[in-house]
């Protein structure tokens, strides 16, 4: 049986300026996203210094702001008029990135939202914004105007999991979730970035997290050793995967590091731990510290 063949995940900053000098069909987007502790405005950073040519994508914004759980995913239909008004075309090239101080927290989740709305051909910088200024390439600074282009968009079902799948999930044992906060959170022992929600995680699920994925540099590590994570982890490739987080960004960079060991097939539970320590009974709250209380 032949192997599928994937899209190239990631992009270097050389490649990049390399292509924006000679004028290639790329998109860039700045997906910033910051966990609201940090109290970071990401479109006035844009303003202030972005990849030239880059548009801003605001991941709150473009998400279903019916739902009670943060910048859950939109329908097909608003992503389309979205992405359509940033210049993306369904022939485009598109290249994520973001500011943080890790080299990347958010990019991944927007990529992992183009490939759920049927849209392969994504790529994600390398190393974000924070290596792109290491290695010296330029900035350009005010609002983005690109040139609107047409986007057709239609979910694929397969890249989502719901409350109700998780839930399932604990008893058939169907696939395994890998949660992407830091073990603290995890574990129960440090507080949750969102007021109100308690630390703690989904029974059965695995902890890696985001970091685990990246360099000290905030470049993505090597296939070979991602692929050592997941086994150390205890993570089958083999199996069916969910990945979840706090509000389902860092999520994605499971997704992203098991596509890069060639598995494309990832799921994300989109409501993450926001929704399950919501809706959860408190027995289905795993904590060492407080736990959820009826």
């Amino acid at each position: 049986m032949a192997t599928r063949s994937l899209f190239r995940a990631l992009v270097s900053a050389k490649w990049v300026a390399k292509s924006l000098k000679e004028s290639q069909p790329l998109k860039l987007l700045d997906a910033s996203w910051h966990l609201p502790t940090l109290k970071r405005e990401p479109r006035q950073e844009f303003e202030e210094g972005h990849i030239p040519g880059a548009a801003f994508f605001n991941i709150d914004l473009c998400s279903d702001r019916t739902s009670p759980y943060n910048h859950m995913l939109p329908d097909a239909a608003e992503f389309a008029e979205y992405v359509g008004k940033l210049g993306v075309g369904n022939g485009t090239h598109v290249v994520v990135y973001d500011a943080s101080d890790q080299g990347s927290f958010s990019a991944p989740r927007l990529w992992w939202m183009f490939r759920a709305f049927g849209h392969e051909t994504v790529s994600l910088l390398d190393g974000g914004l924070k290596n792109w200024k290491r290695e010296g390439y330029p900035l350009s600074s005010g609002r983005a105007r690109p040139i609107q282009a047409e986007f057709q968009a239609t979910l694929n079902a397969m890249f989502v999991k719901t409350y109700e799948d998780i839930k399932d999930n604990i008893e058939s044992r169907q696939f395994q979730v890998v949660d992407a906060r830091v073990e603290g959170r995890f574990r129960g022992i440090e507080p949750e970035t969102q007021e109100g929600i308690e630390p703690g995680h989904i029974p059965g699920t695995l902890n890696i997290p985001f970091t685990d994925f990246l360099t000290e540099e905030g470049l993505e590590k090597s296939a070979d050793a991602i692929q050592r994570l997941f086994q150390e982890k205890k993570v089958d490739l083999s199996k069916p995967l969910v990945a979840t987080s706090g509000s389902g960004v860092s999520a994605c960079h499971v997704a992203l590091g098991a596509y890069l060991c060639g598995k494309p097939d990832v799921a994300i539970y989109d409501g993450a731990w926001v929704e399950w320590y919501m809706r959860a009974r408190p027995e289905d709250v795993i904590s060492e510290g407080r736990g959820k209380t009826l």
